[in-house]
């Protein structure tokens, strides 16, 4: 089965929050299109399971934030990917678009 899906015309932005989008939801993974304005954020955190992440910039700059406030630049065409124990969160410094993916999905 072959599926497409039209993020940038599936989810927009928000004055208010981050908006987020739930592009596939199966048993092997987990994608989600997450939408910032400049300054918002996805607070660090965590889960506790096992697995990984990964979040690519699809358009825009920011920051990519983990443990113990590290801080990685996050630019169009970015991908940081970790266990998803790990701490990891992003920041928006212009509008920005985001795909991330989980797998296996939680």
């Amino acid at each position: 089965m072959i599926k497409r899906i039209a993020v940038f015309e599936e989810n927009g932005f928000s004055d208010f929050n981050f908006k987020n989008f739930l592009v596939n939801d199966s048993e092997f993974f987990k994608i989600i299109n997450f939408n910032f304005k400049a300054g918002q954020m996805l607070p660090v955190h965590s889960h506790d399971i096992d697995g990984q992440v990964s979040i690519a910039v699809m358009e825009g700059q920011g920051e990519f934030l983990g443990k113990d406030n590290s801080i990685f630049p996050a630019n169009t065409g970015d991908v940081l990917v970790s266990d998803i124990r790990e701490p990891h969160g992003i920041r928006a410094k212009t509008d920005m678009r985001v795909l991330v993916t989980i797998a296996p999905p939680i």
